[in-house]
Order: structure tokens, then C-alpha cells, then sequence
């Protein structure tokens, strides 16, 4: 029986590989950050989990300024953050 392959991504908040379906996709193309939920956005991409523990830890390091090489401003990534933890509040899939 053929085992079929899982994408692992790691969480640039708590730097844990995790399986893609379980992390979010923040895109980056022509400078604008786009919150990718699909997955199917162009441009370059960090993934966080779905955890507001490491979405803090990720806006603490910076890492995704640093994800981006410096492409993206401050402002742009903390936007992004706020409407990912925006989202999960409304759907009620914030987890710790």
C-alpha cells in the first residue's frame, strides 16, 4: 500500500514541523502580505499555527519580517497577525 506524503511546514512562532493543512499561509507578493487561509495565494510564504501562543511569539521575533527578507514593513506584518487573530476570533478556532 502506497503511503502518501503529508507537506510539513514549520511555525515560524514556535519553529515546530507540522503537517501544511494545520498552519496558517502568510503570502508575500510585490511587497503586499496577503493572509492566504487556501493555501493557493502567489508569492513567497511563512506558515504560523493556528495558536494565538505562537502568533504572539511570531510578532515578538519578527519573524516574519525575517520570513520575508526584510520585504515587508512592521505595520504590514502586525496587520496581517491582527487579521489572522481577528478571523480565528469569529470562527472560534483560537486554541490557547
Amino acid at each position: 500500500m502506497k503511503k502518501s506524503n503529508v507537506p510539513m511546514r514549520k511555525c515560524i512562532g514556535c519553529q515546530e514541523s507540522k503537517p501544511q493543512d494545520q498552519l496558517i499561509r502568510i503570502a508575500c507578493y510585490e511587497g503586499v502580505l496577503t493572509v492566504d487561509f487556501e493555501g493557493r495565494a502567489k508569492g513567497r510564504g511563512v506558515y504560523v499555527c493556528k495558536c494565538r501562543k505562537c502568533m504572539e511569539n511570531a510578532k515578538k521575533k519578527k519573524a516574519i519580517i525575517r520570513g520575508f527578507r526584510g520585504a515587508v514593513t512592521a505595520a504590514a506584518a502586525d496587520e496581517a497577525m491582527d487579521q489572522i487573530l481577528q478571523t480565528m476570533e469569529v470562527d472560534g478556532h483560537g486554541e490557547k
